[in-house]
């Protein structure tokens, strides 16, 4: 949940924004803003969480896809504060140029770009890699008549 909700809020408020600037509507302006910003608390919650999950996995055949997931996810991080930071100013300053607007546009959609990409290496770690998976094999020491026994 730490992880897949600030990637829902950024992507949630990137769509917001760009219906903002589409339709004009204030609303959903406003919207983006918020999103961004609970987006970029859920993005450091979920930097620190994947930074103390990933303890102990610095070793071994996951070290490569292990330093690409944290750096992607470090860009990520910072990229979510920067961007929040400047729509946060814009919206506080009720600054009204265009300029402002596209700028905070495109760095959104650079959050959006790097929180995508963080997830894919993400789900790569456990889809393909097998991170953090614990396997639970049956036992097989075990016979059928003492498993019925048991139930």
């Amino acid at each position: 949940m730490i992880v897949h909700f600030p990637i829902a809020l950024l992507l949630a408020g990137f769509l917001s924004q760009v219906i903002g600037l589409a339709s004009k509507k204030e609303f959903f302006r406003n919207a983006a803003v918020y999103l961004l910003f609970l987006g970029a608390l859920g993005s450091v919650a979920a930097y620190f969480s994947g930074d103390f999950a990933g303890e102990g996995i610095e070793e071994g055949p996951l070290e490569g896809p292990m330093e690409l997931h944290e750096q992607v996810a470090t860009i990520t991080l910072w990229l979510s504060v920067a961007a929040a930071l400047f729509s946060i100013g814009v919206f506080y300053f009720k600054s009204g140029m265009a300029w402002t607007r596209w700028v905070s546009t495109l760095l959104f959609a650079a959050v959006v770009g790097s929180v995508s990409y963080t997830g894919y290496l993400g789900g790569q770690l456990v889809y393909r890699h097998g991170a953090g998976v614990e396997l639970a094999l049956p036992d097989f020491n075990t016979s059928a008549e003492e498993v019925e026994d048991d139930d």
